[in-house]
């Protein structure tokens, strides 16, 4: 029986931080499904086909690509864990302010499914200063992100924020 996590997230978009912690979990689990949350507290750049198209082109040449499935959820991530079937979720911490907010999410996972387990990964040093929100940022102020985010995603985010200079709030 192989093993597998579920790797939640926006992703809006990903980076090469992410993608990282991808290659660092399939080092543990055998498969892993990275879960688009479609979360409406929150007001995305890209659409859910929109990430999940540049995830799956990101990885169709990546070497452990076809250990990888891209997916969307809805409602509670747990819920959809146990449809995969999964026994694992797969989280990233950059900082201790993640910490705080990811210890008391995996909690909660646990109360309501004890048996799906929460597995966090430092985040690489040389991604350490990467997040979605700030790739945004730079992209939006004219900035270059080559080498911080899939090539497929430079150009996405090229082509939706070419002209803007305001900010994501």
């Amino acid at each position: 029986m192989s093993s597998i996590a579920v790797y939640p997230g926006s992703f809006d978009p990903i980076t090469n931080g992410h993608l990282d912690l991808l290659e660092r979990g399939l080092k543990i689990f055998d498969n892993i499904i990275i879960a688009i949350a479609a979360n409406p507290g929150k007001t995305p750049l890209f659409t859910l086909e929109e990430r999940c198209d540049m995830i799956r082109t990101a990885l169709a040449s990546h070497p452990a690509g076809h250990r990888v499935k891209v997916d969307l959820f809805h409602g509670l991530l747990v819920d959809y864990v146990k449809t995969v079937p999964a026994r694992a979720i797969l989280r990233g911490l950059r900082a201790i302010s993640d910490f705080e907010y990811e210890f008391q999410m995996a909690l909660m996972n646990r109360k309501l499914e004890p048996e799906v387990e929460t597995l966090f990964i430092m985040t690489g040093m040389r991604w350490i200063f990467i997040s979605s929100r700030i790739i945004k940022e730079v992209v939006m102020s004219g900035g270059c992100v080559n080498g911080l985010v899939p090539e497929i995603v430079e150009k996405k985010l090229q082509e939706k924020l070419k002209g803007h200079n305001n900010t994501l709030y």
